[in-house]
């Protein structure tokens, strides 16, 4: 009810309601958006337009008792698209910088095992879908619920569980191989 009522300040003109929306949103759609585009500072531009963009578009902006974060998602998701567009190929970024993004944890031990199971992780990536690794960076790097996520890509709850379902067996499949391997 809280997120409502912040949206509804919001588009009334309220500066700090939208403010307090952009300060609850905003690292889950940076971690998102350096994800896909692998640049920091390209990806804190993109984060900014979708700022922009949903500050310039809250008048349209219709609650359905979906989380606000999933109208920020998919303009995030449509800012990659074109980003890709103009760059003319897809790029992703290591999930291990990703990470690092939030790891408040300095062990060099404990990163140095991490680092080598995220980078296992993301080469088992690498033989998904890009259905199934959106899915797999909106519910896990980006935090969304199925809803959320579904809402986010455009597709139903169903497929988005399906999705996930089909690209987790996946990659439990790939990582429990390269981990008989050793």
């Amino acid at each position: 009810m809280h997120e409502e009522s912040l949206i509804q300040r919001a588009k009334q003109g309220e500066p700090e309601a939208f403010e307090q929306l952009y300060e609850a949103n905003f690292d889950r759609i940076y971690r998102y958006l350096l994800l896909k585009v692998r640049n920091r500072a390209d990806a804190e531009d993109m984060t900014q337009q979708v700022f922009l963009k949903a500050l310039e578009s809250i008048g349209s902006f219709r609650w359905r008792g979906v989380p606000f974060s999933a109208w920020l998602f998919r303009i995030a998701r449509n800012q990659a698209v074109d980003y890709f567009r103009k760059k003319g190929k897809q790029m992703t970024l290591p999930l291990d910088e990703a990470r690092s993004v939030t790891t408040a944890d300095f062990d060099p031990v404990a990163l140095a095992e991490q680092k080598l199971r995220i980078e296992q992780l993301a080469t088992a990536c690498q033989s998904l879908s890009e259905a199934q690794r959106e899915v797999i960076s909106l519910r896990f790097a980006g935090g969304l619920s199925v809803a959320e996520t579904a809402r986010a890509m455009g597709k139903s709850e169903g497929a988005v569980k399906v999705s996930q379902h089909d690209a987790i067996v996946k990659l439990r499949h790939i990582l429990s191989s390269s981990d008989g391997e050793k």
